[in-house]
């Protein structure tokens, strides 16, 4: 199509993968006609999804890569997949963090894409088992050096999986004993059967110690990891406050996720973030009513400022 053919790399091999997964197979003289790009171009773009290990080349096109359940691709391996998406998605969590909020950030390439974009809100209290989130702080800390209203960062122990992020029993009990106002949550896959799911053990377990811990639970998670299904599952969509994802999810997946969770927010959509409410949220005495709709506060803040994480209201999911 014409319209296609200012298209940038990351764009075109974007629409590559889409078409591959949705259709299960695509030729190149189908992606040349479609794109509006030259043959070499597409041979191209197929060469740089295979050595990202996301699709297979055959003989005149290629076909989807079918992974095992206990697949776990490295963090360099995902950081250069769905680039765009993740910054929308990054961009619209962090308009949901107030100031003095106290967070949990996962592992994972798009909570490492929120880190960036939570460095100006000031006095957070940050908790992660991601060494490449942690970093991120930290390296914003060296540069500009100590400054009023920096984030106080604290790094879990543990064992460390090949997505950079730290797992185990040392992981486990320090999440514990700790309370968040807000958890962002990177998944390897999400589904209406399996929840949320994840090809490590031992990150699962570590993910349910998170979920237990927070009160409010924000899915960040591009259109393509949805229908994806990993060896564990580790949290229900029921226990799911938000998912903030990109304009990509198909239609009936925002249906389901609408169905089941008090908040869905499509990133990147008509230049704004677009906001559909749905299951109602628990209202706690005192308050005007259910929150997760278009134009209410943000997660963690009912107007009047946050609240710390140690006072959650009857309304609040229990720590």
């Amino acid at each position: 199509m014409s319209e296609n053919q200012n298209l940038l790399a990351e764009q075109r091999r974007t629409l590559i993968l889409d078409e591959v997964r949705r259709r299960g197979g695509v030729r190149v003289n189908e992606l040349t006609r479609r794109l509006g790009v030259s043959d070499m171009t597409v041979r191209r773009d197929l060469d740089a999804l295979a050595r990202q290990g996301v699709l297979e080349k055959v003989h005149g096109g290629a076909v989807p890569v079918v992974e095992a359940s206990t697949h776990e691709p490295g963090f360099e391996a995902k950081s250069g997949l769905e680039l765009s998406a993740k910054e929308d998605i990054a961009r619209a969590a962090a308009e949901l963090v107030p100031p003095g909020a106290a967070i949990a950030l996962s592992g994972g390439t798009t909570t490492f894409a929120l880190a960036h974009r939570l460095l100006e809100v000031p006095d957070l209290t940050v908790v992660t088992n991601s060494v490449r989130v942690a970093d991120v702080f930290h390296a914003a800390q060296r540069t500009s050096g100590p400054r009023p209203g920096a984030a106080t960062v604290v790094l879990t122990g543990g064992v460390r999986t090949p997505s950079d992020s730290l797992v185990g029993p040392v992981a486990d009990q320090a999440i514990a004993t700790l309370h968040f106002d807000l958890l962002f949550l990177g998944v390897h896959g999400i589904s209406v059967e399996a929840g949320l799911s994840t090809p490590n053990l031992a990150e699962a377990e570590t993910n349910r110690r998170l979920v237990q811990s927070a009160r409010r639970v924000v899915v960040v998670a591009d259109h393509t990891k949805w229908g994806t299904v990993g060896l564990s599952s580790f949290a229900s969509l029921d226990q799911v406050d938000t998912l903030v994802t990109d304009s990509g999810l198909p239609a009936r997946a925002r249906e389901q996720v609408a169905e089941r969770l008090r908040r869905l927010v499509v990133a990147g959509e008509a230049g704004t973030p677009a906001e559909t409410g749905g299951r109602p949220e628990e209202t706690a005495p005192g308050d005007d009513g259910p929150g997760g709709t278009t134009g209410s506060a943000p997660d963690g803040d009912d107007g009047d400022g946050p609240r710390s994480a140690g006072h959650a209201g009857e309304g609040d999911r229990p720590s």
